[in-house]
C-alpha cells in the first residue's frame, strides 16, 4: 500500500545548505516526491504541528526553531515510506544519531536536528493536510517505479 509522510527539511538543513543532500537521499531510496514548498512556518503553524508536545519543557523552543527561519515541507510516498524515512532520519539529534543516517551524517547538534519526519501513518495525515490542500499533491507514475519497487505486474 502506498502511504505518504510529511518531511520537512528545518531552518537548520536550509541555512547548512543541506536540501540537496537531504533530497538527493530520498530520491535515490526511491521515493516519490508529490508536493512541496518552501516557506517561512508561521509560529501558529509550528504550535499546530508540534500540538503534541504542548507543555513540555522543549515545546516553546520547538516552534520558535521552527518559525525563526524558512524550511522546505515536502510530501514523499512510497510503500511503507513512513518507517524507511524514520530509519534515515536517525536518533533524534546528530550528537546521539548513528553514522549512515541523515542526522547522523550531517548533523552533530544536541539541539537542532535537520529534518522532521511524520512517526506514523495518522500524524502523516493531518501533518500534510496543515501544509498543503489536496490539489497541491500531484499524483504521476514514476517510469522506474516496477525497478523501484519490484513490480512485475
Amino acid at each position: 500500500m502506498t502511504e505518504r509522510t510529511l518531511i520537512i527539511i528545518k531552518p537548520d538543513g536550509i541555512q547548512r545548505h543541506l536540501a540537496g543532500e537531504v533530497i538527493g537521499r530520498l530520491e535515490k531510496k526511491g521515493f516519490q516526491l508529490v508536493a512541496a514548498k518552501f516557506m517561512q512556518t508561521s509560529e501558529e503553524l509550528a504550535r499546530r504541528l508540534y500540538a503534541v508536545h504542548q507543555g513540555k519543557a522543549f515545546y516553546e523552543g520547538l516552534v520558535k526553531y521552527l518559525s525563526s527561519s524558512p524550511s522546505l515541507v515536502m510530501v514523499w510516498q512510497a510503500d511503507g515510506v513512513v518507517d524507511m524515512v524514520r530509519g534515515m532520519m536517525g536518533a533524534t539529534f546528530g550528537y546521539d544519531a548513528q553514522p549512515g543516517t541523515i542526522r547522523g551524517d550531517l548533523s552533530s547538534s544536541r539541539g537542532y536536528n535537520l529534518v522532521h519526519g511524520s512517526d506514523s501513518l495518522e500524524s502523516a495525515e493531518m501533518e500534510i493536510k496543515l501544509f498543503f490542500s489536496g490539489d497541491e499533491i500531484t499524483d504521476y507514475q514514476l517510469s522506474d517505479a516496477d525497478w523501484l519497487y519490484g513490480k512485475n505486474d
